[in-house]
């Protein structure tokens, strides 16, 4: 889809983020569907943390990790050349290189939100997948993102990013519709589950303000609000130094629901 961009983009403050989600923290609910011996696709699979986490629970089956950025496949590729069972390829969510049935769980975290049509990126899924397995995705929903203490900056960075991630032809309250999606895309049978990431040891906040900020002035995130006017560069340095002061609130927390579909024919 030409119309897309992503929101985050691939600075190193988003990339070393993704890099430390694993199978427990992002993919739990799929974890006791996975047995030796599958075949795994993992779709957007970023730096490729979760894969290798894949790759490790259905050894000696493979897993195929696929992104469409060409920097971050090859920094998952190097990252882990020595998971012999995982492989990465660039690749495009929409028109897969891979023929029909031809893997038993296809997986796809934080990514519908990002595209314009995920129904049609469902029904690509789907055709890849054999015939009794499954396609796991899980998304946030921004819109049911909460924290406390109240803290202005951070309500107006959620309600700026909203505005660029729609412009970008994405949904940011993706996860609420993932269902409704599976449903439109062909699936028989959809199962759903939530899981929230929650920020709120001093440790914690300051991983979750410190990437953020970071983002906000320097990703894709500002560039593209700045090239938009959706915001100035003295709005943004007030949005980061709303997060850094939220997290030395030392009641700070922040929760960060994700929905969670198991999808089948």
């Amino acid at each position: 889809m030409n119309d897309e961009a992503y929101s985050h983009g691939h600075h190193a403050s988003v990339t070393a983020a993704h890099a430390t989600r694993t199978v427990a923290s992002s993919a739990a609910y799929l974890a006791p569907h996975l047995q030796s011996g599958m075949d795994v696709l993992d779709v957007g699979c970023g730096p490729g943390s979760i894969t290798a986490g894949l790759a490790e629970l259905v050894a000696p089956g493979s897993v195929v990790g696929m992104d469409g950025s060409a920097d971050v496949v090859a920094q998952a590729a190097e990252t882990y050349a020595d998971v012999t069972n995982a492989e990465f390829h660039e690749g495009n969510i929409y028109d897969l290189d891979v023929p029909d049935e031809s893997f038993d769980v296809v997986h796809a975290h934080q990514v519908l939100q990002h595209l314009a049509d995920p129904v049609a990126a469902l029904r690509e899924l789907r055709r890849v997948v054999r015939p009794g397995g499954v396609v796991a995705v899980r998304d946030a929903d921004y819109g049911a993102m909460t924290w406390h203490p109240a803290v202005e900056e951070l309500d107006e960075w959620r309600e700026v990013y909203g505005r660029l991630a729609r412009g970008n032809h994405g949904e940011p309250d993706a996860g609420r519709r993932l269902p409704g999606w599976a449903s439109a895309a062909g699936f028989a049978e959809v199962e759903v589950s939530s899981s929230t990431w929650v920020y709120s040891s001093a440790e914690e906040r300051r991983f979750l303000s410190d990437q953020w900020a970071e983002r906000v002035l320097h990703s894709a995130f500002a560039e593209q609000t700045l090239e938009r006017g959706l915001a100035d560069q003295r709005t943004l340095a007030r949005l980061a130094e709303g997060w850094h002061r939220w997290a030395r609130m030392d009641d700070g927390v922040f929760l960060m629901p994700s929905v969670e579909i198991l999808a089948r024919d």
